[in-house]
């Protein structure tokens, strides 16, 4: 894919205002709709069976739109007891499975916490649960994505994710500008070179082909002192992140990201909107 791609993380209200009921009419909706890309979201549990992952993913071939799979929440990379640990690992197995049947190309892991014990502490867990994964699933021809998080009290800067996917390649960032921006007190993204910054730097950490074919999350999020509170929408203005700066930032850098919108509720409207702000930048 030679251009940035844009879509929606689950469905939105206006998919089901408009009559939809299953995410087997999501890919078609989709590319009606002028979207290129849908982000299953799997943060509960997997609970959906073989047969209708598998329909879903004839679905997304056939319309042209580009799956990634959200893995659950309860996974806990950094988990003090290994039971927790392990457990997590067949997560990541289920989501795999999941990912597979669906034609997702990347699945999306949040990056552990650090609530309850030294961030340094979390790092080693988080690593050494992320070796296990790599000698586990070395074959997977699926990219699992660490992704960048919101809550001051989680890991999940952009220096902490780096350095987790260096654990093997088989990682490799999601960079959520939303969740940055939160744990930044809203001072992560003023203009467009704070922007590049985040594409020079895993591309000078990893390789740029990582920065390149970046997976991102972007939404509005409101914030307190502790990071992240809660998703917003575009409509938002009081909060950011905002879009513009870096649609102008993937024009000058040269890459190609796919960016999943998490908006509550008009992830699909916002994720257009990102599209033709894109398309717009590279005019």
């Amino acid at each position: 894919m030679d251009r940035a791609t844009f879509g929606p993380g689950g469905n939105g209200d206006l998919f089901y205002a408009e009559g939809n009921k299953s995410t087997l009419q999501s890919p078609g909706w989709l590319e009606k709709y002028g979207l290129d890309a849908f982000e299953y979201e799997a943060g509960n549990g997997i609970s959906a069976g073989e047969s209708t992952l598998r329909a879903i993913g004839v679905k997304a071939r056939e319309h042209n739109i580009l799956m990634s799979l959200h893995t659950p929440y309860f996974i806990s990379l950094s988990g003090v007891e290994e039971e927790k640990r392990l457990k997590s690992i067949e997560y990541i197995r289920k989501s795999l499975w999941a990912a597979e049947l669906l034609g997702a190309d990347t699945v999306v892991i949040h990056s552990g916490s650090a609530a309850k014990i030294s961030r340094e502490q979390a790092m080693a867990l988080s690593c050494d649960t992320l070796a296990r994964v790599a000698a586990e699933f070395a074959d997977t021809k699926i990219r699992l994505g660490i992704e960048t998080m919101g809550k001051v009290n989680q890991l999940g800067t952009l220096g902490e994710v780096i350095e987790q996917c260096r654990v093997s390649p088989l990682f490799a960032p999601v960079v959520d500008f939303g969740h940055l921006n939160a744990r930044n007190i809203g001072g992560a993204f003023p203009d467009v070179d704070s922007y590049r910054r985040v594409f020079d730097e895993i591309g000078s950490a990893l390789g740029d082909h990582y920065a390149k074919d970046l997976h991102c999350h972007f939404s509005k999020i409101a914030y307190t002192n502790a990071g992240e509170k809660k998703h917003l929408t575009f409509a938002d203005e009081e909060f950011g992140p905002f879009f513009e700066p870096l649609a102008e930032a993937i024009v000058r850098e040269g890459v190609t990201p796919r960016i999943i919108c998490e908006s509550a509720g008009t992830q699909a409207e916002d994720a257009l909107y990102m599209k033709k702000a894109y398309e717009k930048a590279l005019q």
